[in-house]
């Protein structure tokens, strides 16, 4: 760590959670002079923004940061909060990144052959800059919770912890992506009354044929694939498919959810006098999710029957469940709900970079981080280059790419002596 803040750097890295630190790892092995600029804590996410009963939902053995992989007693098993959190510590301990925590960055632009970057503790100027901030910069909360009635409690994913720190009565998780299904998960079985609404989130099974689905699909090759794949590239908005790690590992299933009492709801288009209102596509949503779960597991069945593994038979799920209706509204005094909890993912932050790097949808426009300003770069985003590249799995190689490029544009441009000529 550091607390000192010098006039110039040869890079800048914007943002201290793992894609940032990994790019420290890679820069102090170049040799390359750097600070990382973060603006709460390192690693604040994992632990501040994670409920209690969370856990990792892919197999231990893919927690693959540089020079740090898993190094427990337990590959295939996934670790909890408190374990991740050590692991995590660990790898900080290991980088000993120059890192300013507490340091907001305002501003990123262009200062002739230099970038100039504005933080909180002060102006610096970058032959370089890595923007290692991810997506999940602000909570997404629709417009709509504003029209809910003043008594009940509000918290996005980010501020949940359990379910003691609701108040008593029924709760609505709105979003069915994987935070929402397993938040859904730890209500229902503490026995609160769940309302969950539903999206189109697919899911997925945790086991197939005596193996992890994520052994399987690691096997067929599908975290080798990458953006440039055709039709790939629309993966980087996809939502996360829906499982869990919780004790041991289970699929989720909101089909077997319902049967023991849960009250599902298609997409959510409104509040009304009280009432949520919702789309009749609960079906449809449901339907969408196990289409996703059986082409994975017909993938994984192909895979077997062409390399002639030994493994148990296939199986094709069939519905636990169907709604007999498709509830369009929900008085939520009459069903005595008293809190929300809105799963409804993140916004980005980009408003700091004022440099023309980014597409009609605001993403920034690169090619595995490498953006089309020269010394400017993107990490840490989910679908950067393949599946695992947001996270521990490939979040560590993307990195390597990235400060590679960094070093060569550096030792051909030498803009640290047009820098220094400046002066």
């Amino acid at each position: 760590m550091t607390s000192t803040l010098k006039p110039h750097y040869s890079a800048v890295v914007i943002g201290g959670g793992q894609a940032g630190l990994s790019a420290s790892h890679y820069l102090k092995k170049h040799g390359i002079d750097h600070v990382v600029f973060e603006k709460k804590t390192v690693a604040h996410k994992w632990k501040d923004e994670r409920w209690d009963a969370f856990c990792l939902v892919t197999p231990n053995w893919q927690c693959q940061l540089p020079d740090h992989p898993y190094d427990g007693d337990d590959p295939h098993g996934f670790m909890v909060k408190d374990e991740i959190i050590a692991y995590v510590d660990r790898f900080i301990k290991r980088v000993n990144a120059p890192v300013l925590e507490g340091t907001a960055v305002i501003s990123v632009e262009k200062n002739g052959d230099l970038f100039k970057v504005e933080t909180s503790a002060g102006t610096v100027t970058a032959d370089s800059v890595i923007l290692a901030t991810s997506l999940y910069s602000r909570p997404a909360i629709p417009r709509a919770a504003e029209r809910l009635p003043e008594e009940i409690v509000q918290l996005h994913t980010v501020d949940y912890r359990n379910p003691n720190q609701l108040p008593e009565g029924a709760v609505v998780v709105v979003g069915s992506g994987q935070s929402g299904c397993q938040i859904a998960e730890d209500l229902h079985l503490a026995g609160r009354k769940v309302h969950m609404v539903t999206g189109n989130a697919p899911r997925c099974a945790r086991f197939y044929r005596g193996r992890d689905v994520v052994d399987w699909l690691s096997d067929v090759g599908q975290y080798d694939i990458t953006v440039e794949h055709d039709g790939m590239t629309k993966k980087k908005h996809d939502t996360n498919h829906y499982l869990t790690g919780r004790d041991g590992g289970r699929d989720i299933d909101l089909r077997k959810f319902a049967l023991e009492g849960m009250s599902l709801y298609g997409r959510m288009v409104g509040v009304s006098g009280g009432r949520m209102i919702f789309e009749p596509n609960l079906k449809a949503n449901l339907d969408g999710a196990d289409r996703v779960y059986n082409g994975i597991n017909a993938l994984i069945d192909r895979h077997i029957a062409e390399k002639s593994i030994d493994a148990p038979p296939a199986s094709v799920y069939t519905p636990l469940w169907e709604p007999e209706n498709e509830p369009e509204e929900l008085d939520l005094k009459a069903e005595d709900v008293t809190s929300v909890i809105w799963a409804t993912g993140f916004h980005p932050d980009w408003s700091y970079v004022g440099l023309p790097i980014f597409d009609g949808t605001g993403y920034p426009v690169q090619r595995r981080g490498v953006t089309g300003i020269d010394g400017v770069y993107v990490l840490g985003l989910p679908w950067l280059w393949t599946w695992g590249s947001g996270r521990f799995l490939a979040v560590g190689k993307d990195a390597e790419h990235v400060v590679d490029h960094l070093a060569g544009y550096l030792e051909a441009g030498q803009p640290a002596l047009r820098q220094a000529a400046s002066r």
